[in-house]
């Protein structure tokens, strides 16, 4: 066993998580004696060593068995290699199934739309015909709605193929150079439900004995993930919904406003979240609104809903990731929370019932005990009514309005305006070509881009690792994209407005200011990874390198769950170098810690890089890009700004607590405010 972890206390979050938002709530329910995910946590200590190992197996009932040198093997005789890379494969297939089958949602949705079974515009007309055109399916004698519908039966059945054949999006999408390379070490998936269906087969008592087959199992979940489960549900939501628009929103538990029904939406299922936009535009719905004394309705993002919802329509104000979600409640300002699917910790019901917050679910695949369930049904049956339950659902929200209790109301004042809804399509349109931001990235000007992504993990300080990578990175000129729950930290702490470029290096500085860009290019929810992973494609493209030589990488310093190494997993396939600051749980064997670590360098390009410091993280990540730009024979970088954004920030509120007379203790939530 690795040596003993030491894992952040609640008392650590309130110490350094960089929010002071968090702050206060976490004091504030800790008055109202009110558990919180942190709470939780210090009680799980201390944690079983042989789970952090990834040594424990349970898959059968002769065990559970653990790994220890009394206990070499488990009742069946699998070492601890095997069982490792048992678990791995469980936890990677349990990712390709959850964006996966939300995916398949929208899929179906987009599929309906285009029969006409559904009453669903297509708002993206741009993306169903640049799709066609690379599915080789263009014909300018069909009318976008069959196009359409053409699409939304390859990405089924890339989905859901059993019969062997050939996987169309990965085919069509993925880089030559890269096929290539995964049909050399014959890890194509066949699809993404046979490849899932495959790894529980596979990971069943007696089947596979070796640890390095199972691991090329892993891969074949991980392209399946990439390629179904997060570019074609990607693709399908962009065909349905279009594709993101840039807008400047308001984000923090400040952003709340006390006069206004407010419903939030949680989760990553974007096609009733839509019907909600739809609903709570409506006039028939604000004239009830203000029947029951409020002034309209407005809708606030937890987690992907929120991001999704936001890019695509902009009525969304983001105020908190899975993690923050408890906390959020707590304001007691939320009259209405809607949970769809993955990422809605059942505790949200406890917060719930210590206010007068209504909670609504919304998918037959995700119940909570004591929620009204008004959902579609197991077989989407029901697709065409997602505008009635969209009503019904904003309805009981106006009704819960008159219910809330104004001394249980407690709304931080932090507060933060951020730049959102960048895709690879209207960031190169901004630049007038890809060419032109390649030549930043040959001048040094841009060192490099890194997609920083990634859920919360309490086993280090709450958002600390996320905004400390994402600093560093910027003061050396390197670009950042984000997307989902690590999205909500750099939103919140300025990362994501062009004034931001005080933290940024020189070069980043004169790539980014003429076109009034922020160093953080919010890209939307997780499963607009997609996003990011076409940006790299198209530079590798225009640059002719492939992507294993260019200065592109990716980082979830926090990542806390199973499509978070599904996602790590997709970037590593590309080629691209992966940076956590939490290690996976492959210490109990030193083979397959080996083979994720560094093996993969010489079969796929790419390596694991972990540092529990994330400023060293960062570190580590500059170093592997001037390595990189040495071998392209690329310019240099310049020598990295001295300032750090987090620490102007701060200064600039020191000097307006001094100015307006202000206690020192209040400055940092003065900060907050973007004026």
């Amino acid at each position: 066993m690795s040596k003993k972890q030491s894992f952040p206390t609640k008392a650590d979050v309130l110490a350094r998580t960089p929010d002071p938002a968090v702050r206060d709530m976490l004091r504030h329910m800790e008055q109202a004696g009110i558990d919180t995910p942190f709470d939780r946590f210090d009680a799980q200590k201390p944690h079983c060593g042989f789970g952090l190992n990834g040594t424990c197996c349970k898959n059968c009932h002769m065990g559970p068995c653990r790994i220890t040198p009394k206990s070499p093997k488990g009742v069946c005789g699998a070492d601890a290699h095997l069982i490792v890379a048992r678990n791995l494969l469980r936890w990677t297939a349990a990712g390709v199934a959850a964006h996966g089958a939300r995916g398949r949602e929208v899929m179906l949705a987009l599929k309906g739309a285009a029969e006409g079974t559904l009453d669903l515009p297509i708002l993206g007309p741009e993306k169903v015909i640049a799709t066609a055109k690379s599915f080789g399916i263009f014909d300018e004698a069909k009318p976008v709605q069959e196009l359409a519908g053409e699409i939304a039966l390859i990405l089924l059945e890339d989905l859901c193929r059993t019969i062997p054949g050939p996987y169309k999006t990965l085919e069509t999408l993925a880089p030559p150079e890269r096929i290539k390379v995964w049909k050399e070490l014959d890890i194509l998936p066949i699809g993404a439900y046979h490849e899932v269906f495959e790894a529980l087969h596979r990971t069943t008592t007696g089947t596979d004995g070796d640890w390095q087959n199972v691991a090329a199992q892993i891969l074949r979940c991980g392209l399946a993930f990439a390629w179904s489960s997060v570019v074609g549900s990607a693709i399908a939501m962009d065909c349905l919904y279009g594709l993101p628009k840039r807008s400047r929103i308001a984000t923090n538990l400040g952003a709340i406003t006390l006069d206004t029904v407010n419903i939030a939406v949680h989760g990553h299922s974007p096609v009733l979240v839509a019907a909600i936009v739809k609903a709570a535009r409506s006039e028939e719905l604000i004239a009830e609104a203000r029947a029951a004394g409020a002034e309209t309705i407005r809708l606030y993002g937890i987690c992907c809903s929120g991001h999704s919802a936001l890019a695509k329509f902009g009525d969304i104000t983001p105020l908190a990731n899975a993690a923050g979600a408890e906390l959020t409640l707590a304001t007691g300002a939320l009259d209405l929370w809607v949970a769809d699917v993955q990422d809605v910790f059942p505790g949200i019901m406890d917060v719930a019932a210590c206010f007068h917050t209504r909670v609504v679910t919304t998918s037959d695949s995700a119940r909570l005990p004591g929620a009204e369930h008004l959902a579609f049904d197991h077989h989407h049956s029901n697709l065409d009514q997602a505008d009635r339950l969209a009503s019904q659902i904003v309805r009981r929200g106006i009704q819960a309005y008159g219910e809330r209790q104004a001394g249980k109301v407690f709304v931080p004042k932090a507060r933060m305006e951020a730049e959102v809804g960048f895709s690879v399509e209207n960031v190169v349109a901004t630049f007038g070509g890809i060419d032109v931001l390649l030549d930043h990235l040959r001048s040094g000007r841009i060192r490099g881009v890194v997609n920083l992504v990634g859920c919360n993990n309490p086993k280090v300080v709450y958002e600390e690792a996320i905004v400390k990578v994402a600093e560093e990175l910027i003061a050396h000129d390197i670009l950042v994209f984000t997307n989902g729950c690590a999205a909500f930290a750099l939103l919140k702490m300025g990362f994501c407005l062009p004034e931001g470029l005080e933290g940024a290096g020189p070069g980043l500085n004169a790539a980014l200011q003429p076109h009034r860009l922020p160093p953080v290019w919010h890209m939307g929810e997780c499963l607009d990874n997609a996003r990011a992973s076409a940006f790299f494609r198209t530079t590798s493209a225009a640059s002719e390198e492939p992507l294993t030589r260019l200065p592109l990488a990716f980082s979830s310093p926090e990542w806390s769950n199973e499509k978070g190494l599904g996602a790590a997993l997709g970037f590593r396939l590309l080629g691209l170098n992966s940076y956590h600051c939490i290690a996976p749980p492959v210490a109990g064997s030193d083979r397959v810690a080996d083979f994720f670590y560094r093996g993969t360098g010489e079969m796929l390009g790419s390596v694991m890089v972990v540092d529990e410091d994330p400023s060293r993280l960062a570190q580590r990540i500059v170093a592997d890009f001037d390595a990189r730009r040495r071998e392209l024979g690329w310019s240099p970088a310049a020598a990295p700004t001295g300032r750090r954004l987090l620490a102007l920030e701060a200064e600039k509120a020191h000097q307006h607590a001094h100015a307006h007379g202000h206690a020192h203790t209040h400055s940092h939530e003065e900060g907050q405010h973007h004026e």
